[in-house]
């Protein structure tokens, strides 16, 4: 993970970086904090764990989460919208997603992940499906996080 923050902070040089998080409870902001001299290029994040602090902080429209539910690419998108807006930078990345135990009421199971960047030229949303239990799901959603930030920035 550390080769990834690396060439994360290198290809970001001169631009600035938030997260949003929700499943990986910080861990893309802790995976880039760990490359010193980080904070040239990463402002933050916020951890929005719950549904309060994504309607609350990030400004995440109730009937967005109420729709199409928490873990959803609508929702993905607004939260990179969110902090974005919040925090000012060039780039946002956002992570919602089921790392375990169970699913949820509107049909994810266990792994489904949404990844969310924005930047001036791009707003995308993919899904993925990980495999493994919560640690590992939670580590490969990180990896794929700074893999998206890389393939985009």
């Amino acid at each position: 993970m550390t080769n990834l923050s690396f060439e994360v902070i290198e290809r970001l040089n001169g631009k600035t970086l938030v997260t949003a998080e929700s499943c990986t409870g910080g861990g893309i902001g802790a995976a880039l904090t760990e490359v010193p001299g980080s904070s040239a290029v990463y402002n933050g994040g916020v951890i929005c764990y719950t549904n309060k602090v994504k309607k609350n902080v990030l400004e995440v429209e109730a009937e967005l989460i109420s729709q199409y539910g928490p873990v959803s690419a609508p929702v993905a998108q607004a939260m990179a919208t969110g902090v974005r807006k919040l925090i000012r930078a060039d780039i946002a990345v956002s992570v919602t997603g089921l790392a375990g135990p169970g699913g949820d009421d509107y049909g994810n199971p266990v792994g489904t992940v949404f990844i969310g960047f924005e930047s001036d030229n791009i707003s995308i949303v993919k899904q993925y499906r990980f495999s493994g239990d919560r640690e590992a799901i939670r580590r490969q959603v990180v990896e794929e996080a700074l893999k998206l930030i890389l393939e985009n920035a």
